[in-house]
């Protein structure tokens, strides 16, 4: 009998292009109550994408065709996809893989073998996070509702409203990088600065505030 709880009928778009891989994801999601849509590699997962949009995306990098680098970047730019959480399957263990796959738009990067459970564990948190965001937009709809908090004093440099501009188009810093023609790690402290400066925890949150506030 399958556990239905944790899935709640929620979709998920399982890419990679090794069918063993596949085939264990699936089963193992689908027994712990989600449904599993699959894709061979990120053309193929773009042409899913066409035709339905999954709660999540949990996507392998080195892939043939269209690897997840390139389809994160896709799917980031696109306003209909840009806010589906996406985990990053991948055999590439080195910190600077991680943090490569973080700064392209990935929310989870975790490294092959993995415990299925953690798995699930991240899944389960990744949509929970993007529930609560999807909510919060839903309830902007009066007037009056409420934005995202930050404190009210909160000052941007000019670079600094420049890069919050690129990260609310759904820019990745290295995108950001190469069109300020400054270094990915002086993005990323940018980044990390308008961070501590208005209490918000990602780039997710910090582009919606940035659009809020028509900033963008």
């Amino acid at each position: 009998m399958k556990e239905t709880s944790a899935g709640n009928h929620r979709r998920l778009l399982l890419i990679d292009d090794d069918p063993n891989l596949i085939l264990l994801v699936k089963d193992y999601l689908e027994f712990r109550g989600y449904e599993v849509v699959t894709a061979e590699n990120g053309r193929e997962a773009l042409e899913v994408l066409e035709g339905e949009t999954p709660d999540m995306i949990i996507c392998d990098v080195m892939m043939p065709e269209m690897d997840g680098y390139e389809l994160v970047r896709t799917i980031r730019q696109d306003p209909k996809t840009s806010w589906i959480p996406v985990l990053f399957l991948s055999a590439k263990g080195q910190s600077q893989d991680r943090v490569k796959g973080l700064n392209i738009g990935a929310d989870v990067y975790m490294v092959k073998p993995f415990e299925p459970e953690e798995l699930v564990a991240q899944v389960e948190s990744s949509l929970k996070q993007a529930s609560r965001l999807i909510q919060h937009k839903d309830a902007k709809g009066g007037e009056n509702a409420p934005k995202i908090q930050v404190p009210f004093d909160v000052e941007l440099t000019p670079t600094e409203l420049r890069v919050v501009q690129f990260v609310a188009r759904g820019m990745a810093n290295r995108e950001i990088a190469e069109e300020l023609n400054v270094s990915q790690r002086t993005i990323e402290s940018h980044v990390s600065n308008m961070l501590g400066k208005t209490g918000l925890h990602n780039r997710t949150e910090l582009a919606r505030w940035a659009i809020e506030n028509s900033m963008a």
